[in-house]
């Protein structure tokens, strides 16, 4: 195949740190290309570069259809030329329509120079039909889920007469049914002769659907190989430098025959028609174990610890330490001991705006303040000992948090609640969107938390992971608990068993 893309000794250099160094790669018609690497290793970087959005250090080359590209101007210019990208932070415009996103800067007029929206309503139901998707061409995508605005920027990709569409992360914020409808789309794509660059963490989807995989590490390119000479183990070993084994270490139990927390009969009180109704859940947690809950998404599972938090109202009780507490807001679980890392870091764990010292410090200013004074000299030392023990990577702790990757950014939520050494703590998808590397780093802060005698528990959409790091696991379905297995029972196929209808 002749490559329709291709980029040949790519460089780029952001304030005398290399952050890509000779990267070439091509992608013909027709195949899926997936990027894979760690955090940091230069996928993004890359991606603006192959988009326009970031210009390349002198030397490197920009091929598209078979012509040299001297001068890539922006993304406008890429999509002109067949290229285009879907970032894992979706572009639509939530009060327009899904024909009228679709047409957006490309509307078609009448004779009278009217907007036709009758022949853009036409044109995107003709298109959503190509794609088998069932969506109303005049629906607000305001009223859509996630998955279904993913499928509207890929019909708009296509409406563009794209040839090259890379994908970033696109099934990070879907359910298992949208990730399946997604594939079907790609694998339809790819045999109508669209080339896919399909940058993920999630190896399993790798080797589903990808033709090559290209693997980066620290600015360079390690290898382009046929998916069929890889398998899981070696394809780790060239992201990180380290054998599978060797980043995950072995299991170990740390649990103790002390309830940390029992939730007896945990029932939603307000449901709206966004919310699940969870209802009649009980389950505890003992000082030292790791309690993992699984579930598909709609299933409750963040709901229900909402619920422990005191984020939602709920009828039943909830004992820590075998006493009844009321739990009726954040500030009442803070009080007794609980911390909770929020399913999204960064609506709900991180102010981006500020750095990483005043992020770390929030859940327990108290500590670096007398008479209202905070002490900068303490709350760095304090956020600087958190850096290290995580493995942070920052030049400062005073950098931005919105300038970190996303495995950094979640270590640094991870930390401003380890810091306050709570009884309990909630972690909510502890490991979304980043690397396997700093997915191991954050499995091995669990593990070293249990052991100090700290009650965990992980609620978790990927399956692996649960059964990886849990004593016990608690499934749920449509709100309700529907099995309460220990580690040698809960199996792959127990587990889905239990979690689907």
């Amino acid at each position: 195949m002749v490559p329709y893309l291709q980029v040949k000794n790519i460089s780029k250099t952001f304030a005398g740190v290399k952050a890509l160094n000779r990267v070439s790669l091509h992608i013909a018609s027709g195949e899926v290309l997936a990027i894979a690497g760690e955090n940091g290793a230069g996928k993004s970087t890359l991606m603006k570069i192959m988009t326009g959005v970031y210009q390349p250090d002198p030397g490197g080359e920009i091929w598209i259809n078979g012509v040299l590209v001297p001068h890539l101007t922006g993304t406008a210019h890429a999509r002109q030329l067949g290229v285009c990208i879907i970032y894992q932070e979706l572009s639509v415009v939530d009060n327009l329509t899904i024909a009228e996103n679709i047409f957006l800067s490309k509307e078609i007029s009448n004779r009278l120079g009217f907007l036709d929206k009758r022949a853009m309503h036409a044109a995107t139901r003709q298109l959503l039909d190509s794609l088998d998707m069932q969506l109303d061409a005049g629906t607000r995508v305001g009223d859509l889920s996630i998955g279904q605005k993913q499928m509207v920027e890929i019909a708009k990709a296509i409406s563009n007469q794209s040839k090259i569409v890379i994908m970033d992360e696109p099934t990070a914020s879907l359910s298992h049914h949208e990730a399946m409808v997604l594939k079907e789309i790609i694998r339809k794509l790819r045999s109508e002769g669209i080339g896919i660059i399909y940058i993920t963490h999630r190896l399993e989807e790798i080797f589903d659907l990808a033709d090559r995989v290209t693997v980066l590490r620290d600015g360079a390119c390690v290898a382009t190989l046929p998916v069929e000479q890889l398998d899981r183990a070696r394809l780790v070993k060239m992201m990180v430098d380290r054998e599978q084994s060797d980043l995950y270490g072995d299991y170990q139990c740390h649990a103790t025959q002390k309830v940390a927390l029992e939730a007896k009969g945990l029932t939603l009180k307000h449901r709206t028609a966004h919310t699940v109704s969870v209802r009649d859940c009980s389950f505890r947690v003992h000082e030292g174990e790791i309690l993992g809950f699984f579930g598909l998404v709609g299933a409750g599972r963040t709901e229900l610890m909402e619920m422990v938090f005191g984020l939602r109202p709920y009828h039943g009780t909830i004992e820590l330490g075998g006493q009844p507490v009321a739990i009726h807001s954040p500030r009442a679980a803070i009080d007794h001991g609980l911390g909770f890392v929020t399913e999204d870091r960064k609506s709900g764990g991180l102010v981006l705006g500020m750095n990483i010292r005043e992020n770390f410090s929030l859940t327990h200013l108290d500590t670096y303040s007398t008479l209202s004074f905070i002490s900068r000299l303490a709350e760095t030392f304090g956020c600087q000992k958190f850096v290290l023990r995580l493995g942070i990577k920052t030049p400062s702790v005073e950098q931005t948090v919105g300038n970190l990757s996303g495995g950094n950014q979640q270590k640094v939520v991870i930390a401003k609640w380890v810091a306050r050494s709570p009884k309990v703590l909630i972690v909510d998808e502890p490991t979304r969107g980043i690397d396997i590397a700093a997915k191991a780093d954050v499995h091995r802060l669990l593990q070293e938390l249990a052991s100090r005698g700290m009650a965990v528990i992980v609620v978790s959409s990927d399956l692996p992971e649960i059964l990886a790091i849990s004593d016990r696991v608690i499934v749920l379905r449509e709100g309700a608990i529907t099995a309460k297995l220990s580690r040698q029972q809960a199996t792959q196929h127990v587990v889905m068993e239990a979690a689907a209808a």
